[in-house]
C-alpha cells in the first residue's frame, strides 16, 4: 500500500517529489496559488494544483479526500498574542498556518510534515514556534519529533532540533531549514511515545561532493557580471567590513578553496546570486558589451550561477527526475523566464533532504505498527477473547486504526475470529501447535 499525501503551499512540488522517490507515497491533492509555479507543477506532474488552501471549498474538498500524510512548505508569519488563551483559531487567524491547522483538525491525517525557513525558530522571539508546538501537541493531538516533556509538564525543545542543513544530505549547498514532523496521537495512541527524539541529521547518499561537480564548465556570456555592477559590489563589501559587518558578495569557489560549497539560494534572487558568485575566467568576455548590461563585462572572470546549477543544488536536476536509464526528465515549461527559474528553484526545497525525511517517516510508521500489533497479541494471549473496544481502550487509538490492526492480524493468521457480527465481533489468539 502506498501512503497518500496532500501537497499544500506546493510550489513546484519539491516536497512531494522527495516523498515520491521512496516509492511508498503518492500524491492525491495539491494547492498552490502562484500561477507561474502552477504552470511548472502541471508540466512536471500532469496535475492541476490551482487550489487556495484558505478557501472553504478547498477545505471541504480535503475533507472528502482520503489521505494519510499532509505536506506543506508554509510561509513564516507572526501570530496574534491577544488570543493566546483562546486556541489556534484565534491566535493564528489570518496566517497560512491557521488554515493548515484547520485542515488538520478536520481530517486528522496520521502524519504531517512541514518545512519553513531557519528564521522560524527565532521569529517573534520564539513565540511563533511555541504557538506551532502547542497547537500541534495540545489542540490537534500530535507528537512532534524533537519535542519532549519537562518534569513540570512543559514542552522542552531546542530550535536546533528542527534545523537541518542541505550540505549534510549529499549536495554542496549551505541551506539550513526548519522541518517539523508529527504523528497523530489519536491514530497511534501511546505508540508515539516510543519514537526517536531526533530527525535525521545527515543523508545516506552523496550526489555531489562539492560545487566543482555542480558548476557547468562553460556558460553563456550573459551570466558574467557587468563591470560597473561588479565594482559596486566590491565597494559595498569594503564599506560593510569597515563597519564591522560581514555583509557583501561571496565568490564561492575562489582560488584556494579546495571543496567549495554554495551559500543558500533564495527565491528573491538578488542576494542569493551575489553570495554565490563563481570565478570562471573565459576568453573574450572582458569588456564585452551586451544589450542587457549597462556596462561591459568584468575582466575578473566573475559570473553568477545559472538556473541549471541552482536546479542541481536543489536536487531537481541530476537526481530527482532521472528515469531508469539515467536520462534527465526535468524541464521547465517552454517560455519560462530565467527570473522565474531562479525564483522557483530558490523558493523550493532540497529534494534529497526531503527524501531522507520521508524514509524516516516510513521507519516511524513501521515501528509504531509493530509495537501496536505486539500489544494486541499480548492482550489476546492474556484474555479468552478480545473485542475492537478492548483494543481501542488498551492502545488508546481511533476506531479506524483498531479496525485496520485487527484486520491485518486476522489476515496474517495471528488472530482468529470467534464472533464475526459487526460491533459484537470477538477474536482470540491463534494457538501455535
Amino acid at each position: 500500500m502506498k501512503y497518500r499525501t496532500i501537497d499544500l503551499c506546493a510550489g513546484i512540488g519539491g516536497i512531494r517529489r522527495g516523498f515520491e522517490l521512496t516509492g511508498q507515497f503518492e500524491n492525491v491533492l495539491s494547492a498552490e496559488i502562484d500561477e507561474c509555479a502552477c504552470i511548472t507543477y502541471e508540466h512536471l506532474y500532469n496535475e492541476n494544483p490551482r487550489n487556495d488552501l484558505t478557501s472553504d471549498d478547498f477545505k471541504q474538498l480535503v475533507s472528502n479526500t482520503e489521505y494519510e500524510v499532509l505536506l506543506a512548505g508554509f510561509p513564516c508569519q507572526t501570530f496574534s498574542r491577544a488570543g493566546q488563551k483562546l486556541g489556534f483559531r484565534d491566535t493564528t487567524k489570518g496566517t497560512i498556518f491557521f488554515d493548515i491547522a484547520d485542515i488538520i483538525s478536520r481530517t486528522n491525517p496520521r502524519a504531517i510534515f512541514l518545512e519553513n525557513v531557519e528564521n522560524l525558530v527565532s521569529h517573534d522571539r520564539g513565540q511563533t514556534l511555541q504557538r506551532i508546538v502547542t497547537t500541534l501537541e495540545d489542540e490537534l493531538e500530535y507528537r512532534i519529533i524533537g519535542v519532549t516533556m519537562d518534569e513540570d509538564g512543559s514542552y522542552a525543545y531546542s530550535g536546533k532540533s528542527f534545523i537541518r542543513n542541505s550540505r549534510y544530505f549529499g549536495l554542496p549547498q549551505n541551506r539550513p531549514r526548519v522541518y517539523i514532523m508529527a504523528f497523530s496521537k489519536k491514530f497511534y495512541g501511546d505508540a508515539v511515545k516510543l519514537l526517536n527524539d531526533d530527525l535525521p541529521i545527515a543523508g545516506r547518499k552523496t550526489i555531489a561532493r562539492d560545487l566543482n561537480e555542480i558548476l557547468e564548465p562553460v556558460v553563456d556570456d550573459v551570466y558574467y557580471m557587468a563591470d560597473g555592477y561588479w565594482q559596486t559590489l566590491k565597494k559595498h563589501r569594503v564599506r560593510e567590513r569597515e563597519k564591522g559587518h560581514g555583509f557583501g558578495y561571496v565568490v564561492v569557489n575562489a582560488p584556494g578553496i579546495e571543496h567549495p560549497v554554495a551559500s543558500t539560494i533564495l527565491a528573491t534572487g538578488g542576494s542569493g546570486k551575489e553570495r554565490n558568485l563563481v570565478y570562471q575566467p573565459k576568453e573574450g568576455v572582458a569588456g564585452k558589451v551586451l544589450p542587457t548590461k549597462k556596462t561591459g563585462l568584468n575582466g575578473d572572470g566573475i559570473r553568477v550561477m545559472t538556473p541549471l546549477e541552482w536546479g542541481r543544488l536543489q536536487g531537481f536536476i541530476g537526481y530527482a527526475f532521472l528515469d531508469d536509464q539515467g536520462n534527465e526528465m526535468f524541464s521547465f515549461p517552454e517560455g519560462t523566464t530565467r527570473t522565474q527559474q531562479y525564483k522557483q528553484f530558490g523558493n523550493s526545497v532540497t529534494i534529497p533532504v526531503i527524501e531522507e525525511m520521508a524514509y524516516f517517516m516510513l521507519d516511524c510508521f513501521e515501528k509504531m505498527t509493530v509495537v501496536q500489533t505486539n500489544l494486541i497479541i499480548e492482550l489476546a494471549n492474556t484474555h479468552e477473547t478480545i473485542t475492537r473496544r478492548d483494543v481501542i481502550e488498551f492502545l488508546r487509538i481511533s476506531n479506524n486504526r483498531a479496525n485496520y490492526l485487527l484486520r491485518k492480524l486476522k489476515q496474517n493468521g495471528l488472530l482468529v475470529p470467534v464472533v464475526t457480527k459487526g460491533r459484537g465481533a470477538r477474536y482470540r489468539a491463534c494457538v501455535v501447535k
